[in-house]
């Protein structure tokens, strides 16, 4: 499962809101309702968070295991 928990973290670091990802950086609503709910976003928009945050991937998402898996 991949977790976007570190991007709050990192947004909350950056002073950044929603609404800097949608107005600043052309995230659009519906990516942003994804992020929410922990569903899949393209490797685009992955791709613009880091360039909107300057940082990199491993800060803005996490994988962890499904406990079923193990």
């Amino acid at each position: 499962m991949i977790s976007y928990e570190p991007l709050w973290r990192m947004m909350e670091k950056r002073n950044a809101t929603t609404y800097t990802l949608q107005v600043k950086g052309g995230i659009s609503s519906s990516t942003v309702r994804r992020l929410k709910a922990g569903q899949s976003i393209s490797t685009n928009s992955l791709d613009a968070l880091c360039k909107i945050l300057d940082c990199g991937l491993e800060d803005i998402i996490i994988y962890l295991p499904d406990k079923e898996a193990e």
